[in-house]
């Protein structure tokens, strides 16, 4: 049985997708299944051999990541994108986790927190470069809020809207459970639920529209 994490690379610079595959054949649970040159050859591919993971580089000629990751996410939910890119706007962050991205890495991280970061969104986890996570908040914080509107709220339990205010802050599953007094494992069916009713595919999909809608913030007093 293979329980090797396989993923697929996509990046226009064919010298930096063989650094990356270098690397990952270093270690023993990785398999890179394939490398495309552009997010159009990445969605061919991803759609074939159905990666546990994809990294993807935002800005590419033709079909961009962006792109690239919206039809991933929605055909391919099964698979964790994540975004490794030189770019460090707050925008491109919040554009590429909308559209179903797992994490937003960007190209100085160090190679053990690389390997790392494929380990854990492969988990499940989603992840973000620590330099953008202050631009993510940030990002965020300056868009309006509104409370939920009665017709959002509705779609939720009582309990799963607890949970989306902890996912509003970035709580981990074992944090929720703590807080809530929980088990770990109820509270990932809550999150799996809202997923469902969102038709979301990333936890950090979930976050920002939790943040968006007043969860965490307006929905104690709502």
């Amino acid at each position: 049985m293979n329980n090797k994490i396989r993923v697929l690379l996509v990046d226009d610079h064919t010298l930096f997708r063989s650094g990356i595959k270098s690397l990952l054949q270093r270690n023993d649970d990785f398999e890179v299944v394939d490398e495309a040159g552009d997010g159009l050859e990445g969605i061919k591919r991803a759609r074939s051999l159905k990666p546990d993971v994809v990294l993807l580089d935002l800005h590419m000629p033709g079909v961009s990541g962006l792109e690239a990751v919206k039809v991933i996410s929605e055909e391919i939910p099964e698979a964790r994108v994540l975004m490794l890119t030189v770019s460090e706007d707050a925008q491109d962050l919040l554009d590429a986790l909308r559209a179903g991205a797992s994490g937003y890495l960007l190209k100085n991280i160090e190679t053990d927190t690389l390997v790392d970061a494929i380990r854990r969104a492969a988990q499940g986890e989603s992840i973000v470069s620590p330099q953008m996570t202050a631009k993510l908040i940030q990002g965020v914080r300056n868009q309006p809020k509104a409370v939920p509107a009665m017709v959002e709220r509705e779609k939720f339990s009582p309990r799963e809207r607890d949970i989306l205010e902890s996912l509003a802050q970035g709580e981990s599953n074992k944090e929720i459970a703590r807080k809530l007094d929980l088990a770990e494992s109820t509270v990932k069916i809550h999150v799996q639920n809202i997923f469902k009713k969102l038709n979301m595919t990333s936890r950090v999909q979930v976050a920002l529209y939790a943040v968006e809608h007043g969860y965490g913030l307006h929905s104690r007093n709502a």
